[in-house]
């Protein structure tokens, strides 16, 4: 079922907290609309260079869409969409509460972030 604005309701629900420069992360802000990828935490379900187009939309503690390029807060909550529909099973059976994994840009970790909910991943359309 797709929410109002025509796309799919998202698929998890993850927290996070972006690295500082010092830590290794990134030295420009970052803003919603930013297209991260997500990794799991672990290397045996997410090789090093696995692409999964996994995006988050920041929202507000109240579940509010933050505005597009708004500058985000270094932590909080976002909701995230499987894009590439043929691995929707794959992460049918790794998403759960308490998975961990990572914000990534390139190949490089942003932050670390972990699921706090699972919210239509396993009722939005498999291939």
């Amino acid at each position: 079922m797709a929410s109002s604005s025509g796309h799919l309701p998202p698929d998890f629900r993850v927290s996070y907290r972006i690295y500082s420069a010092e830590e290794g992360g990134r030295k420009k802000p970052h803003f919603q609309g930013i297209r991260w990828d997500f990794a799991y935490e672990d290397e045996d379900i997410s090789p090093p260079n696995q692409t999964f187009v996994i995006w988050p939309i920041f929202i507000t503690p109240s579940g509010e869409m933050l505005p597009e390029g708004e500058p985000m807060p270094n932590s909080g909550l976002a909701d995230m969409y499987i894009l590439n529909s043929a691995f929707r099973e794959f992460h049918s059976q790794h998403i759960k509460l308490g998975t961990r994994g990572y914000f990534r840009e390139g190949g490089l970790n942003i932050g670390p972030c972990e699921v706090v909910e699972v919210l239509a991943l396993h009722q939005n359309p498999k291939l």
